[in-house]
Order: C-alpha cells, then structure tokens, then sequence
C-alpha cells in the first residue's frame, strides 16, 4: 500500500486527484493539507510514499517546499502554471501535471511512479561472472519464487499490462513488472524493443520483414517510434 498525502489550497483540485486516484489500487491518501506549513507535521509522522504537490500556494510555493525536505518522498506537482517546470524537474519528480488533470495524463503519471517503484525489491536480479561486465542471467520472480533465466535463453518479453511474460523455447513465466523497467536495464546489445509491447532478443530475431519480426516462428509487430532503431540495427550488421 502506498501511503499518499495531497498538499493544495483548491479543495476542487483535491477532490479531482481523489477522484483519479480512487482508480489505482494499493493507494492510500494519508492526508489533504491546504498549504505546505499544514503538510509538514504529517511527513514528520508519516511515511509518506508519494506526494501531490500543487506550486502556487500561500506562504510557501510547492517548488521552495520540496527544496526545503532533507528527504523529500516522490512528488508529482499539479499546477495551473507552466512557468517552473525547469525548476520542478532539477529537484528530480517524478511529473508536472497541468490543470486540469485529466485522467489519461494522471495515469502516465501514477505509471511513472510504478516502473519507479519497481527497482526496489521485485526488480529482476541481474547476476554475472567477474570477467564479463555483461549480465549472464537474471531472477525474475513468479509465484512467489525467484526463476532464474539465462539471458541467452530468452526469445522475446511481452507487456501484460503490470505483468510482463518473458518466453524461452520451452516455457513462459509471468513477472510483476512492468516493460519500460526491462527496457532501460537489459544490456542494449542484446535486447531491442521494437513496440510498446514486445523487448526482442537481438540474437533470436530469425527474419525481419515490412513491420515485424520474426522469432521462433512467430511475427512480432513493430510500432512506427521503435523502428528506426531496427534499421540502425540492420545497417550495423550488413555484410
């Protein structure tokens, strides 16, 4: 369960990320709180996991606040003013919601927070040797136990929404984790992603024709944004 608070002196800007919240499952909102001096008893006594974060408030802006925390828990900020996304983003959150939030922009950014959250300890467990910097393998949990996978054996990742399939030749496990995770920590020379929902073993792609790929006899499609890398990928390894 992720403990939430909201910190905003609009109560119908409140009743929105409820709302949206209300959504998600394993949300918690801890507390709403007007303006920043109201919100800093509850993080003294509170761990708080995420943080709703309007800018323009009195006494305090939302910017100046969570420059002050030594140890500031993540924070999307919800504002009607474009002008400090710079600063917004140097203190590292995790997005800069526009008023009014709609709820296709607030689902990106409780996505965010999930591929974020899920480094910590469902992560896949990468292993290697100590002459090769590359991994050799990875544990990737799956009913209630931890399956380790070489990565040579892989063929191909497919997105399930907050699961992710990895097949091999002979079985398929399904992991709680999410694809964009994979795609930023599988080693690049041997993964590619072609679509928003398939990771590809680069050494596993059979054949490559007019928006698919194809592996272990199955077309795999790929999406519009993920195919210049393909042809890169094509022209490196031309004969």
């Amino acid at each position: 369960m992720y403990n939430c608070l909201i910190i905003d002196d609009e109560p119908i800007a409140i009743r929105v990320i409820k709302k949206h919240l209300a959504a998600f499952a394993d949300f918690k909102i801890v507390a709403e709180c007007n303006n920043a001096i109201e919100a800093m008893p509850v993080l003294a006594k509170e761990k708080i996991d995420l943080l709703f974060c309007d800018i323009q408030m009195p006494q305090i802006t939302g910017v100046d606040f969570i420059r002050s925390l030594a140890h500031p828990p993540k924070v999307i900020f919800t504002t009607a003013y474009r002008d400090y996304a710079i600063e917004a983003f140097e203190l590292n959150v995790i997005d800069y919601l526009l008023k009014p939030v709609s709820f296709e922009r607030f689902t990106k950014a409780i996505n965010k927070f999930l591929e974020m959250e899920s480094h910590q300890p469902n992560q896949p467990v990468f292993q290697q040797d100590n002459s090769n910097s590359t991994p050799e393998y990875l544990f990737l949990k799956a009913d209630k136990k931890h399956y380790k996978v070489n990565l040579d054996e892989i063929f191909y990742f497919e997105s399930l929404g907050d699961y992710v399939m990895a097949f091999t030749r002979d079985k398929k496990i399904v992991t709680k984790e999410r694809l964009g995770y994979l795609a930023d920590t599988l080693p690049a020379g041997l993964f590619l992603q072609i679509h928003r929902s398939y990771i590809v073993s680069i050494s596993k792609i059979e054949s490559v024709g007019p928006g698919f790929v194809e592996i272990n006899k199955k077309k795999l499609p790929v999406g519009r944004s993920y195919k210049p890398k393909l042809i890169k990928l094509l022209e490196n390894n031309k004969s």
